[in-house]
């Protein structure tokens, strides 16, 4: 179709912030500073290559996801422990800070809870920002890795994709069937990869990450939590990823007590009273 008279005028709107976050609920930066302070550790788990493992934090320690023997992503699902149902929501928590989150921007629960479930209180890759690309790290925009996408395209059958990696990590902590699994998992944090759209046909693109072994990113528990984090086959996601052609690593997710964690107390669920009209 050819273009409008007034097709520049249309094009030059201004666009309006979906979601001004003035009066957010903000982290307290003391307890985001004691969050990291006097740390000691409680647990480790170290997720192997092309796995997922999972893992227990109480409300008020911190969690974290170090790159420990080269350049790896992990795809991240959040639980309450005691409620399955109230998982990590990455679409709400990208309208809310952006594509792509970093120190002190807080992993946001489903509806109807919608409360701050971690809060990013370290990041060694925060100097990062956006590139010339327009690509950044820590996404909340990409989904994971996952076989049905992966036969859609190639016909193929992948076992080790970041979705049934953490369907079979779920299934092994919960004691649930693969089938009752799976409906848990949800759209993840990309932990370390480097991701954007591509300016011309807004399609979804990644890049090798700049992780490096040592960098890690620390949350703060706002609530019990059970997490799962897969190590992506595609290594550092440079160039493929559902492969067992990619240089992949592990990484560790260790879980520590810290100066916020005597007392600590969650926030409570969204104050919305559910009543929807009627």
């Amino acid at each position: 179709m050819s273009e409008p008279a007034d097709a520049a005028q249309r094009r030059a709107i201004a666009p309006v912030i979906c979601y001004p976050t003035d009066t957010l609920p903000q982290p307290d930066a003391a307890v985001m500073r004691a969050a990291t302070e006097t740390l000691q550790k409680r647990h480790e788990v170290t997720v192997p290559p092309r796995e997922a493992r999972s893992f227990h934090v109480r409300a008020g320690q911190t969690f974290r996801i170090t790159s420990i023997k080269g350049p790896q992503v992990g795809d991240l699902n959040l639980w309450n422990a005691a409620d399955l149902t109230e998982r990590f929501f990455s679409g709400k928590t990208r309208a809310l800070h952006g594509t792509h989150v970093t120190t002190g921007d807080r992993l946001w629960s489903s509806l109807p809870y919608l409360r701050p479930m971690a809060t990013i209180v370290e990041d060694t890759l925060g100097w990062y920002g956006l590139d010339a690309h327009g690509g950044g790290v820590h996404d909340v925009i990409g989904t994971r890795c996952d076989p049905y996408t992966h036969n859609l395209l190639s016909d193929g059958h992948y076992h080790h994709c970041c979705h049934s990696n953490l369907t079979r990590a779920l299934a092994e902590e919960t004691g649930l069937p693969l089938a009752e699994a799976e409906p848990h998992i949800h759209d993840v944090l990309n932990v370390f990869m480097c991701t954007g759209f591509t300016r011309d046909t807004g399609q979804y693109f990644m890049k090798a990450s700049p992780v490096r072994p040592g960098d890690h990113i620390d949350f703060l528990a706002e609530i019990d939590l059970v997490g799962a984090l897969s190590a992506c086959p595609g290594g550092d996601c440079g160039a493929t990823h559902s492969s067992d052609t990619a240089p992949c690593f592990p990484l560790l997710v260790e879980v520590f007590d810290s100066a916020a964690t005597p007392g600590y107390t969650p926030p409570p669920v969204n104050g919305y009273d559910r009543t929807h009209g009627r």
